[in-house]
């Protein structure tokens, strides 16, 4: 399940995005975490801007949304004031600082601003032109209900951070859920019921193969064994590999069957292969 962080990112991939961390300070000076994302993301193909803050939930603060409101002229000048941006085409360049600024203010928030609240920051924002859109734990599940992932995430857990994780989101942001631990996972789930539950529900199964997923004889190998058993029981092709700094013989030795397949292999870069794996499970 992909949390609201993961569609504030993932929402905002197509536009030129500028953001900033900020953090609260209660009275006495102390620094509050965790920090808020604010963003101006910029659409040069609409010639248009607005801006989104990603908040978290903070303990002892309520409502930072109000506060946030005060920083709009702030950010809707960081084309000028943080970073010069220029989009467009030779002869067709249009600056940051030229983009028109639409009114649109959305907050991906983690604690639910409370409904007069709400109300109050709507009339407010009404007065100078402003819309408001809130989003947070109902709009999170929503989207998880209605994006069904197309495909399972299986890897080695010490290739998280440098391939797996990365992947995940590069796949999210093309429009393209699939089934990741960290995202699918909630506490007190049973990994093994989650596990089992995604391998047999998703179309695909993605294999990142490296030396740590080959030389794995737990969980990435009882993985490969489920999702071969349904190939050979459903009689299709359902494995997608991925192969970072193994050879044909690494693969060959540890599967004969896995080295016949083609595979997009991770020097390509992470969004040429999320690209590929795309189009292999929307073909």
């Amino acid at each position: 399940m992909a949390s609201l962080h993961e569609y504030f990112l993932k929402d905002g991939s197509n536009y030129l995005r500028t953001n900033e961390q900020w953090s609260l300070k209660h009275a006495d000076g102390t620094v509050l975490a965790p920090e808020i994302t604010a963003t101006l993301c910029m659409d040069f193909e609409t010639n248009a801007k607005f801006v989104w803050f990603y908040v978290p939930d903070i303990t002892g603060v309520d409502c930072s949304e109000m506060l946030l409101l005060n920083k709009i002229e702030e950010i809707l000048d960081w084309p000028r004031t943080k970073v010069g941006v220029i989009g467009g085409f030779e002869g067709e360049q249009t600056h940051g600082t030229d983009l028109t600024f639409t009114g649109r203010i959305t907050f991906y928030s983690e604690k639910p601003v409370r409904p007069e609240w709400k109300e109050q920051m709507i009339r407010e924002a009404q007065r100078v032109g402003h819309h408001l859109t809130f989003r947070s734990i109902d709009y999170r599940d929503m989207r998880n209900k209605l994006e069904k992932p197309l495909a399972f995430n299986s890897h080695d857990s010490r290739d998280k951070d440098l391939i797996a994780g990365r992947l995940a989101i590069q796949l999210q942001k093309f429009m393209c859920p699939v089934w990741y631990d960290d995202f699918s996972l909630k506490v007190g789930d049973s990994l093994r019921e989650s596990i089992e539950a995604g391998l047999k529900e998703c179309p695909k199964c993605v294999l990142i193969l490296t030396p740590n997923f080959l030389s794995n004889e737990g969980w990435t190998k009882r993985e490969y064994d489920s999702v071969f058993t349904r190939e050979v029981v459903e009689k299709q092709k359902l494995i997608l590999p991925v192969w970072h700094d193994v050879s044909r013989d690494d693969v060959y030795r540890y599967s004969m069957i896995l080295a016949d397949r083609v595979a997009a292999q991770w020097s390509l870069g992470v969004e040429e292969v999320a690209r590929r794996l795309v189009r292999a499970l929307n073909g």
